[in-house]
């Protein structure tokens, strides 16, 4: 995107096809200047990164797996599937076919929590990563309450 976003749920439809395909949703990432990669959360599509929470070019490791076994039972290899993420203050809900993957609070204070939103597939053996339906709506900002009762 060009637009930044902060606190969204986006939902996007993929299928992705080839031998150890590896992609992925970039979201709350930035571009790296004179580079084809962007630093930022990665929603995991592929190999054994399924439904994982990766941190792309920044602490470069996979944030939170989800459970592999139970994510095998509504995955569909080799057609489409449907991501939800949601992203709520320093919270991160990945879900892929109404299971939930991952539910992350970011506990360092100096992540960015907004950017652009990226599709992405990573080099490799030929494979193709496919992406349709995609939708983000804006969240409202979470309320600060501030009266102080006695």
């Amino acid at each position: 995107t060009t637009k930044r976003y902060s606190d969204f749920e986006l939902r996007a439809k993929f299928k992705v096809t080839g031998e150890r395909v590896n992609a992925g949703l970039q979201f709350r990432s930035e571009r790296i200047p004179n580079n084809h990669e962007v630093i930022g959360y990665q929603a995991d599509i592929g190999q054994n990164y399924w439904g994982a929470l990766y941190d792309e070019s920044r602490r470069k490791k996979v944030l939170v797996s989800p459970d592999a076994a139970a994510l095998d039972k509504v995955l569909k290899r080799d057609d489409w599937n449907e991501y939800v993420i949601r992203a709520e203050g320093k919270r991160i809900r990945l879900t892929i076919n109404g299971y939930q993957t991952v539910d992350y609070t970011e506990a360092d204070e100096t992540i960015k929590q907004s950017g652009v939103i990226c599709l992405q597939i990573h080099g490799g053996p030929p494979s193709e990563a496919r992406y349709k339906d995609i939708t983000i709506e804006e969240l409202p900002k979470p309320q600060v309450n501030t009266n102080k009762h006695r």
